[in-house]
């Protein structure tokens, strides 16, 4: 039987390299973006994410309203958040927002609920960091209800309670598909299979297959809790040209770039070419020809067992002429591809 495997693309919305070698301003790069969703939809790539941050280096801070305007001129693309900060946002304008968009697009929004890799959220919009962990936990807690889409009763020590609140406007499904974000954390796939969530892994280096006893554990957990068989899927970052060479000489310099810039933050030494070409090889980055991609990818989705793909296909400043030809090659050739090796 063949695997059944949807392909999306992801984008934090980097701000790209103009024509004249100046970085682009962020209103062109939201609307480069949504044309490349745009060029997604026409190609059958089946999901569009937009993550959400608060930095320079990122020109998208309101995801929802992105989608909005995309799903104004797709119709058939599933639109959602890669990932949503929810520790620093409130639950109910989450759900609201979300569930506008899964009107606006009849029926073809979703979710990805993380913590984020970044803070910047956080004294942004008056959260304490010392409070990461409770943050996410409860408002999580919270926004699980909100799914039943039913008066909620709920009662924490990061907000004032509900009491037999209800939150406007329902989707027209009775709930809002939700996945949820995971970096590496035992813990948090464990809870991924309490609330009865999809899992998204977020694999942005080293080889995929070390990440198949967390889709194991969830697996597991999902059975001794008595929940359903739910999709697991996996976001890496990739680079599709026509030759394996083309696509990573396109990539190298501006994906160091992107690479170097968080590793200095995070007390992480350069990256030098051989560990590039080390990720490009045996890691988690899908750069080269469609077949090379393709491949790669059935490869990590059979180890993985997975339902979702999602492929980061943005990485620092590299041009959005590049992202345009990178989107079309992955809807027009890796996505066949990839379902003629699983089949």
């Amino acid at each position: 039987m063949a695997q059944e495997l949807e392909l999306g693309l992801d984008t934090f919305g980097d701000v790209t390299r103009a024509e004249n070698g100046e970085p682009t301003p962020y209103p062109q790069v939201i609307r480069d973006v949504i044309e490349e969703a745009v060029l997604a939809d026409r190609v059958g790539v089946d999901f569009f994410g937009i993550g959400e941050h608060h930095r320079s280096d990122f020109a998208v801070s309101s995801p929802e309203m992105v989608l909005a305007a995309i799903a104004g001129r797709t119709s058939r693309i599933r639109l959602g958040s890669a990932v949503t900060v929810l520790s620093s946002d409130d639950p109910i304008r989450v759900f609201q927002r979300f569930s506008t968009l899964d009107a606006a697009s009849n029926g073809r929004a979703e979710i990805i609920l993380g913590r984020g890799s970044f803070t910047e959220s956080f004294p942004l919009f008056g959260f304490d960091l010392s409070q990461y962990e409770e943050l996410f936990s409860e408002k999580l807690d919270l926004f699980a209800e909100l799914r039943k889409e039913e008066p909620v009763t709920w009662a924490g020590s990061t907000r004032p309670p509900l009491v037999a609140q209800s939150v406007y406007p329902t989707t027209g499904s009775g709930s809002l598909p939700a996945w949820i974000g995971v970096g590496g954390s035992p813990e948090s796939v464990v809870r991924a299979a309490r609330y009865g969530m999809p899992l998204l892994l977020a694999i942005i280096g080293g080889a995929p297959e070390r990440f198949a006893p967390y889709a194991d554990l969830y697996r597991r957990a999902l059975t001794q809790l008595e929940q359903p068989e739910l999709p697991i899927g996996v976001h890496s970052p990739g680079h599709i040209a026509d030759t394996d060479e083309e696509a990573r000489e396109q990539l190298w310099p501006d994906y160091k770039i992107m690479r170097d810039r968080i590793g200095a933050e995070r007390g992480w030494g350069a990256m030098g070419r051989d560990e590039f070409e080390q990720e490009a090889d045996h890691g988690s980055l899908y750069v080269g020809s469609p077949e090379t991609v393709a491949r790669k990818i059935a490869t990590t989705a059979r180890a993985l067992g997975l339902s979702r793909f999602d492929l980061k296909y943005s990485a620092g400043p590299l041009p959005h002429a590049l992202l345009m030809h990178s989107i079309e090659l992955y809807g027009t050739r890796v996505i066949p591809r990839v379902r003629e090796l699983l089949a």
